[in-house]
């Protein structure tokens, strides 16, 4: 990637898989990386997410997130939302326990006059977004292999 990468680990860790994008940044935040990627575990704070994009400069934002596709618990997505106009058009919804909603978030920040050049969605098919710390076996078994692929695309 060129430029400017913001990764930001999505999710609340008191909804079970939902907290799998904040397990993922904090394990990426305890790595070398190169010094033009930001980790950040911005939990469920759609706001300081818009913010932090609008005042970072980034070209490229990876958001790692639980993301309800239909597939098996575990599975991992790599998701590259079509950009129409500048507003992302997501084809997923992620967990709605946090209350975030890309998409939203997104267009917020586009109206205030900056987008991101490249938006990337790593995501993990949830088993549970019921009330409960810890991810499910197969999630968490899912987190390093979402720490392998984001580093394999902010470090290409």
């Amino acid at each position: 990637m060129k430029g400017r990468t913001l990764v930001a680990g999505i999710g609340n860790i008191f909804l079970g898989d939902d907290g799998f994008g904040v397990e993922v940044a904090s394990r990426l935040a305890a790595q070398p990386l190169p010094a033009t990627v930001r980790v950040i575990d911005i939990g469920i704070r759609a706001r300081d997410l818009a913010y932090e994009l609008l005042d970072g400069g980034y070209d490229t934002a990876i958001l790692v997130d639980a993301t309800a596709r239909g597939g098996e618990p575990g599975t991992v997505y790599l998701i590259e939302p079509e950009i129409a106009g500048g507003a992302p058009a997501l084809p997923f919804t992620a967990g709605d326990g946090h209350g975030m909603d890309p998409g939203a978030m997104m267009a917020f920040v586009e109206s205030l006059g900056s987008t991101p050049t490249e938006l990337l969605i790593v995501g993990c098919e949830p088993e549970s977004l019921d009330e409960q710390i810890g991810l499910s076996a197969p999630v968490e078994a899912a987190v390093d292999r979402a720490v392998t692929l984001v580093r394999q695309l902010v470090c290409a």
